[in-house]
């Protein structure tokens, strides 16, 4: 990738995107391109298409979704699979009659399914039922992956897939409503000890697997991937490694400093079983994460603690 460049971080609010926004500008790349929302509605079609014909970017990094945990999902189905068949819709076609060649659509662990072997292979893909409750968001994603490997058969596009595990770190989202379980856990632990209370509730049995990558390891990922001009199939990134929930929110109240018991409400649902990405592809490629979970759990909380001030 030329240091000149032009690249485009559509999301760059999000904790995804903001990561890849510093990474480049962190390795010297001088034209970063973002929009806010209020500046572009990624949902509207025409605007979209204006933008990338005005702007046509060298390479374009797709981290704008709709997101949420598992209540979010299961609740606003609709919403998640309108939203993010839009953005990817908008983006990829209009990347392509902008004349964009190198573009990065990044998808989520949940397009694999719920009971997908594991650790799972970028091969598992549509091999059996997805989970339930945020089946609309994956398949938004699914058809993000399938649309990129078409307008790369069709055209001899560079669009290139990637699927990260569970991510967290700075500008996630700790609304307890929609967020996903590692900023949920943090906000409720810190919010627990602040009100001195006697115990803390964890939804779900505690037993589920879940793998976590710090989001600056997701965003030096992609931009690895980006420069070393990597055009094949689809790729995991991820640790390799998963904990429990308990165990999680075991290190969650550790760090965070709540004293209180730990409860687990088993009528709330768990989700899958486990979601631990097999990382031999990107392996092999040379690049592998390098923040473990408890440090960056301690920088996560240290950004909650910013937002929360």
């Amino acid at each position: 990738m030329d240091k000149n460049a032009k690249i485009f971080v559509a999301g760059h609010r999000g904790m995804v995107g903001s990561a890849i926004v510093r990474r480049l500008q962190a390795a010297g790349y001088t034209r970063v391109i973002t929009r806010s929302r209020s500046e572009l509605d990624l949902l509207d079609q025409r605007a979209v298409h204006a933008f990338l014909q005005a702007e046509k970017p060298d390479y374009l990094y797709i981290a704008a979704a709709k997101v949420g945990g598992i209540q979010a999902n299961n609740v606003y189905r609709a919403d998640f699979i309108y939203q993010n068949l839009m953005i990817e819709a908008n983006l990829i076609h209009g990347a392509h009659e902008a004349g964009v060649q190198q573009l990065m659509f990044l998808g989520s662990s949940c397009i694999y399914p719920k009971l997908a072997p594991q650790p799972m292979h970028e091969d598992a893909l549509l091999t059996g039922l997805l989970e339930p409750t945020n089946e609309p968001y994956a398949i938004a994603k699914i058809a993000g992956i399938k649309m990129c490997d078409a307008y790369n058969a069709q055209y001899g596009r560079q669009y290139i897939s990637v699927m990260p595990t569970n991510l967290y770190g700075p500008n996630d989202n700790y609304d307890l409503n929609n967020s996903h379980v590692l900023p949920a856990l943090i906000r409720k632990a810190h919010e627990a000890k602040q009100r001195g209370d006697a115990a803390l509730v964890v939804w779900g049995t505690g037993t589920p697997m879940r793998e976590f990558l710090y989001a600056d390891d997701l965003a030096d990922a992609c931009v690895y991937l980006m420069e070393k001009g990597y055009c094949g199939p689809l790729v995991n990134i991820g640790t390799g490694t998963d904990v429990t929930i308990r165990e999680l929110a075991e290190t969650v109240v550790d760090i965070v400093g709540f004293k209180g018991s730990l409860t687990f409400d088993a009528s709330k649902p768990d989700g899958t079983p486990r979601k631990l990405m097999d990382v031999s592809r990107l392996s092999a490629l040379g690049w592998k994460a390098s923040t473990n979970l408890r440090d960056g759990i301690e920088l996560a909380y240290r950004d909650y603690l910013n937002k929360a001030a």
